[in-house]
C-alpha cells in the first residue's frame, strides 16, 4: 500500500517460473518441496483454474492454454483435480448423489435413465455403500469424504488425476486407506497421476518418478530410487535429510537446511537456493542453473553438474554428498 501512496510500481509473486516438466501416460508423478513452492499452483495450472501469464501446457499435442468451448470442456473430461480440502471442495447442500449425478448429466456421461445405476457403480468404486447418495458431506469422515472427491472425479472417466495434497487433511491411518485406493484405481482403469505433497513416505510409496521444487522452479526431476537413494541438487539432499526417522543413530540437532527461505518477492539473483546450499560459489550468484539431464533420466538445475565448468569442484561437493546422502 505505501508502495502505491510512493508511485513505486507494485511488486507481484512469480510463483511459477519457467516450470519444464513431462508426465508419461500411465506413471505417477510426486510433486514435492517446502510449503510456498509453488506446488498447488502448479496443479491448479494444469487444470486451467489458474491461467498462466504465459508459456505452454500440452496435453496430448495441444495447447491447454488456447482451448475453448467444447474443446476445454473436453480436457476438463479427460484431466481431473482431486482437491485437499474434502469438505470445503463439496457443496454442503447437495447429497452425495447430487454431486455425482450433476458431474455425469453437465458432462452427458450418461443417458438419464442410466444415471442411477452409474452413481451406485462410482460409490462401490470408491468403497462407500449405496445408500450413502442420500447422505450430506457433513454426515461423512474425513476420509469418506475424500472418497467421495475421488468419485467425482472418476465420473468423468479422466485419464489423469492430479491430486494435490490428496491425504495432508487426513488422520494417518486413513491417509493409508486412501492411498491404497488410489493406488487400485491407477492399476485398474490405467490412470496417470500426479501426486502433489509434502510427504516425503507417501511420495516414495506411490511415485515413479519425483519432481522436486523450490521457489516456484523444478530443481531435481528423477525415478523414485535415484532421487531417494541419489539425490544429486543440494536442496533435493536436505529434503531427505530432514525426513524424520526412526533410528537414533541417525538423528541429529542440526538443521538439514540453514538460513531461512527467501521472500518470493525479493528471489536470490542466479541460483534461488544458493542462499541455503553449502556447496554455493562465485558462478551460482552470477548465472541461474538450468534443468539439465545428467544421466539415465536424472535431471538436475546445479552447477555442481556442469560438466563443462568446474569439475574439481563437482568431483569435491559429489564426493561429500555421497557420504552424507541419506537413503
Amino acid at each position: 500500500m505505501i508502495s502505491r501512496w510512493r508511485g513505486q510500481p507494485v511488486r507481484a509473486v512469480q510463483a511459477l517460473t519457467d516450470v519444464n516438466l513431462s508426465v508419461r501416460r500411465g506413471e505417477t508423478l510426486g510433486i514435492v518441496g517446502e510449503s510456498g513452492c509453488g506446488k498447488s499452483t502448479l496443479a491448479r495450472t494444469l487444470v486451467r483454474l489458474y491461467t498462466a501469464d504465459s508459456g505452454e501446457v500440452k496435453y496430448d499435442g495441444q495447447d491447454v492454454m488456447a482451448l475453448q468451448g467444447a474443446e476445454l470442456r473436453a480436457y476438463n473430461r479427460r484431466v481431473q483435480m482431486i482437491f485437499q480440502d474434502p469438505f470445503s471442495s463439496l457443496n454442503p447442500r447437495m447429497t452425495v448423489g447430487q454431486v455425482l449425478r450433476e458431474a455425469l448429466s453437465v458432462h452427458k456421461m450418461r443417458p438419464a435413465e442410466q444415471i442411477p445405476a452409474r452413481v451406485t457403480e462410482l460409490l462401490s468404486l470408491v468403497g462407500l455403500p449405496a445408500e450413502a447418495a442420500g447422505r450430506l458431506p457433513h454426515e461423512f469422515s474425513g476420509g469418506q469424504r475424500q472418497r467421495i472427491g475421488i468419485a467425482r472425479a472418476l465420473a468423468l472417466e479422466p485419464e489423469c488425476l492430479i491430486a494435490d495434497e490428496l491425504v495432508s487433511a487426513l488422520d494417518v491411518s486413513v491417509q493409508a486407506q486412501v492411498v491404497n485406493l488410489l493406488l487400485e484405481l491407477q492399476e485398474r482403469l490405467n490412470l496417470t497421476v500426479l501426486f502433489v505433497a509434502h510427504d516425503l513416505r507417501l511420495v516414495r510409496h506411490l511415485s515413479h518418478r519425483v519432481a522436486v521444487m523450490y521457489l516456484g522452479r523444478m530443481v531435481e526431476v528423477a525415478p523414485t530410487q535415484a532421487t531417494f537413494e541419489s539425490p544429486r541438487h543440494p536442496y533435493t539432499q536436505g529434503l531427505l535429510a530432514a525426513a524424520p526417522t526412526l533410528d537414533p543413530s541417525r538423528r541429529s540437532a542440526a538443521p538439514a537446511i540453514s538460513g531461512e527461505l527467501p521472500s518470493p518477492l525479493n528471489v536470490p539473483s542466479g541460483c534461488a537456493f544458493r542462499t541455503r546450499c553449502p556447496h554455493a560459489f562465485e558462478r551460482c550468484a552470477a548465472e541461474r542453473p538450468l534443468l539439465k539431464d545428467t544421466g539415465e533420466g536424472h535431471m538436475v538445475a546445479c552447477h555442481l553438474y556442469d560438466p563443462a565448468e568446474h569439475a574439481s569442484t563437482a568431483t569435491g561437493a559429489e564426493t561429500e554428498r555421497r557420504a552424507a546422502a541419506t537413503p
